[in-house]
């Protein structure tokens, strides 16, 4: 079997993938959604799981006892070893944009020559560049991948009629408002905000217009306190994650409570800079779980966005029977706790 991964690249496989080494461990729930046996393929987890989404991690850990006898893998951005990688004896490397590295004139680098030299097949995944042009691409070829491929057209079909039915009612927007979207919001200095990339997809197809695109020309970057104020957007929407939970950043993800999150986002928006913006005094901020910006499931992420910009045109759009769904016919580890909240 032959796929193209998200560089362009064709990548050949004998038979599907048995024997994986997943680089960027948080795409584990990305191949959950189409193998509920994913992890039983796993030769090697990147490290970032369990120190990004320690929650997620340990979900997984209690459903699927043997994740925590696989070996992990530092796979940060240009550091993957390749020689760590051929040792486990994969028979597929799965790795984002950020663990392949830049590229060489040839569409090849050091690390994909290695493990080509070894006999190891490599495919380039990504859903947080432009996750509303790759995730269904991406997901068609993990599907393949993984010999899955009748549960990835399932998950492709069921996306694309969730982002279609969002589409639809938008063509009655009058106006798209003006959004800020406040990344680890909290957690780290203000403001850094989505450009050109990330959660920009997601805002726009949620019918709004991503304030911060004017000032950041790459997929992200920092926003000053005074020119967010200069923006005085009409929406501001925090992003966290459960890693917010007593650190004074917004508490959202696996575990999280919404009288736990709600309380953070309170917390968050009491901070010098946000308290006169025009969304937090007209109640129009919010929060919302930063995992979307990198997981398949992004489009609940649209739903929830469409219906705070537009809540008169989003009738039968209900981001919790989405999420209901996914995890009634997708993911053998439910997504539970609270991955959104108002003010």
């Amino acid at each position: 079997m032959t796929v193209i991964d998200g560089l362009g690249r064709s990548v050949t496989l004998a038979a599907p993938a048995r024997r994986i080494l997943l680089a960027a461990g948080r795409d584990l729930p990305a191949l959950a959604l189409i193998d509920r046996d994913t992890v039983g393929r796993l030769v090697g987890i990147g490290r970032d799981l369990g120190r990004q989404s320690p929650d997620v991690h340990a979900a997984y850990a209690r459903r699927f006892p043997a994740l925590a006898a696989v070996p992990t893998v530092e796979a940060g951005p240009g550091g993957f070893p390749a020689e760590r990688a051929i040792a486990l004896a994969p028979d597929l490397v799965i790795l984002g944009r950020a663990q392949a590295g830049p590229l060489d004139a040839d569409g090849s680098n050091a690390l994909l020559r290695a493990l080509a030299a070894a006999g190891i097949a490599a495919a380039v995944i990504d859903f947080r560049e432009h996750p509303m042009r790759d995730t269904a691409p991406a997901m068609r070829a993990l599907g393949n991948l993984l010999g899955r491929e009748r549960e990835a057209e399932a998950f492709i079909d069921f996306v694309a009629g969730h982002v279609a039915a969002v589409a639809e009612r938008l063509r009655g927007a009058r106006a798209a408002p003006a959004v800020f979207l406040h990344t680890h919001a909290g957690a780290m200095a203000c403001c850094f905000s989505p450009g050109r990339g990330t959660f920009d997809d997601d805002i726009r197809a949620a019918g709004g217009a991503n304030a911060a695109a004017l000032l950041l020309p790459g997929a992200t970057g920092q926003v000053s306190p005074e020119a967010l104020i200069g923006l005085d957007p009409a929406v501001y929407i925090a992003t966290g994650g459960a890693y917010g939970s007593g650190r004074g950043g917004l508490a959202l993800g696996h575990g999280i409570d919404r009288e736990t999150a709600r309380t953070s986002l309170s917390a968050v928006l009491r901070a010098p800079g946000l308290t006169g913006l025009s969304a937090v005094r007209a109640g129009r901020a919010y929060g919302l779980w930063h995992g979307f910006g990198a997981s398949p499931v992004n489009f609940l992420a649209v739903e929830v966005m469409a219906k705070w910009l537009h809540p008169e045109l989003m009738e039968g759009i209900e981001p919790e029977a989405t999420l209901a769904e996914i995890n009634a016919r997708f993911l053998a580890v439910p997504m539970a706790g609270t991955y959104w909240i108002d003010p």
